[in-house]
């Protein structure tokens, strides 16, 4: 799984952090989040307040470390699919 999120940050076909993957639910172009296990319960509440709001799944079963080195950045709790093929492919 770790390796298909790599995939596809180099595909730009997600995005990365709290704020923008909020954006991209509001905007109907994301089809599932990824949170991160560790994340705070503020923003675990946020998020799945949003995605279920607009009906998008949350997968949990990565910690922050794990999404962080997956696209080769630092501190990532939120990051958000935005193609159908990847969402299937996790």
């Amino acid at each position: 799984m770790v390796n298909n999120l790599g995939l596809a940050y180099r595909a730009r076909k997600i995005s990365v952090g709290t704020e923008l993957s909020i954006e991209k639910m509001r905007q109907k172009k994301a089809v599932l989040i990824v949170l991160a296990k560790d994340a705070s319960e503020n923003t675990k509440k946020k998020i799945r307040d949003k995605a279920s709001y607009y009906g998008i799944d949350v997968l949990e079963s990565l910690t922050s470390e794990q999404l962080s080195q997956s696209i080769g950045k630092t501190n990532i709790k939120v990051i958000a699919i935005l193609d159908e093929g990847f969402k299937n492919i996790l």
